[in-house]
């Protein structure tokens, strides 16, 4: 009964606000870090059994893999901040339209991508100077995961469904079950069949295909609390309509990040390879230092959306502020770990001691911004869960594309010297830490001024 007990839906409506974050905050993180492991192991065998080219083909191809996955980010937000506050109204025919709907839009966006999209891959990394070295490697990465992204894109939407129902722990089973299929691949493709770049992009689909399958399956047994079938899979406006309401502002803020982040590779490229790769070092030890923060915010946003659904207003604020100090200290934790072991993790992805070197140094630069993104996520996910995915997106706006960008190209211009024709390449990391910062102050602000509270679906 307890086993039982740990995979259902958890009403986050009552008890202590702490203790529920934390007891669904938990499992999230693990799956997140679990799912962070797709790209760190590709990055960990390519680097050790092709090389420090290969590692960089597959960093500078994420900014653009990201870019496609954000259609699916914004269907997987709308489903769970309606999920979650369907749940916690214990609306079943609205949450029965919702679970229907989500997979149909899906599968629709999903035959839209690829055919959209495929063309246009290589050009793209062209028009990105990417070095003439990786931008094969580059290509194929991209086009394999771009075929095989339903599996990614199935995954984050139906577990993110789950997820809105309180249960945290399925999502980490089959992430776990899936990433476990996806380190023996990446190994067995690339140091046994020798398929290089590719046979990491292969195995990745291979296992996010697994994932998304056993979420399926976890839905179709979930009848307790929705009705599953082939009726609700028939398109209805009004769900369709607060899908995309919902949805498209966190679609448009992973699209305005990832375009940024586009934007600031074409810069990185000009650094040359060395850098390159030391950048992807950097982002998939950033993978993990995040996720504390990305599990707080996904929590809060359920949490708030249950709690709005209620009518617990008060009960929402109180679990703002706990979780937002309890993300803060996490990552200020991880903060310390990474300016003293740095060096040791850096060290996992390469036996190139000056790549090492460069990735700790950089690095160094981001650790205590991980603290402000704590500050960011958090109060997000509580604005987001209210239904108020606008304030969130605007804030991205500001701060990357307003801010950032123009900041990392403006301090690589100020620092050209003849030695450094392309100015000082640390101003890739500046200009994120200052972004980072900013975000939370302006987060702050928002949070406390509670247009938020206006924001909940009719029931």
């Amino acid at each position: 009964m307890m086993i039982k007990n740990l995979f259902a839906p958890t009403d986050m409506t009552q008890g202590a606000p702490w203790k529920s974050i934390i007891t669904f905050t938990l499992p999230m993180l693990l799956g997140n870090i679990a799912q962070q492991l797709y790209s760190t192991v590709d990055s960990i065998v390519v680097g050790n059994y092709v090389g420090d080219n290969a590692l960089a083909a597959v960093g500078s191809a994420m900014p653009i893999l990201n870019m496609l996955l954000v259609l699916f980010i914004g269907i997987s937000t709308g489903a769970s901040i309606m999920v979650s506050q369907y749940y916690g109204a214990r609306n079943r025919e609205s949450l029965s339209y919702t679970v229907g709907n989500c997979i149909t839009v899906t599968i629709i966006s999903y035959v839209l991508l690829v055919v959209v999209a495929t063309p246009f891959i290589r050009p793209i990394l062209e028009i990105l100077n990417t070095p003439t070295s990786i931008i094969d490697d580059c290509a194929n990465y991209l086009i394999i995961s771009l075929v095989g992204i339903v599996g990614m894109a199935f995954y984050n939407i139906l577990s993110g469904i789950i997820r809105g129902m309180g249960d945290s722990v399925s999502a980490l089973l089959y992430l776990l079950v899936a990433t476990a299929i996806n380190i023996v691949l990446d190994i067995y493709f690339v140091a046994g069949l020798g398929m290089g770049v590719p046979g990491v992009a292969l195995a990745t689909v291979i296992a996010q295909i697994v994932s998304s399958a056993l979420c399926m399956l976890k839905l179709a047994r979930m009848t307790e609390f929705f009705d599953f079938g082939w009726h609700y899979l028939k398109p209805v406006g009004e769900y369709v309509k607060t899908v995309i309401r919902l949805g498209l502002p966190s679609g448009l803020t992973q699209a305005i990040f990832s375009s940024a982040m586009i934007v600031v590779q074409s810069l990185t490229n000009q650094f040359g390879e060395l850098f390159i790769a030391a950048n992807v070092v950097v982002m998939r030890v950033d993978g993990f230092a995040m996720m504390p923060n990305f599990s707080f915010g996904a929590s809060l946003t359920t949490y708030a959306g249950q709690n709005v659904g209620a009518g617990l207003y008060d009960r929402v604020t109180k679990g703002a502020k706990q979780g937002t100090w309890i993300a803060v200290l996490c990552s200020a934790v991880i903060t310390v770990i990474i300016l003293l072991f740095g060096k040791g993790l850096m060290g996992v992805f390469t036996d190139t001691a000056e790549l090492v070197e460069k990735s700790y140094y950089l690095m160094q630069i981001l650790a205590v911004g991980y603290i402000a993104v704590a500050v960011t996520q958090s109060l997000s996910g509580i604005m987001r869960g209210a239904g108020d995915t606008m304030t969130p997106m605007w804030i991205s706006l500001i701060t990357t594309v307003v801010l950032r960008v123009p900041l990392a190209y403006g301090i690589s211009y100020l620092t050209r010297t003849p030695e450094l024709p392309n100015g000082q390449s640390i101003c890739i990391q500046i200009s994120l830490l200052v972004s980072w910062v900013m975000g939370a102050v302006i987060t702050g602000i928002f949070y406390k001024l509670g247009k938020w509270k206006t924001k909940a679906l009719k029931q």
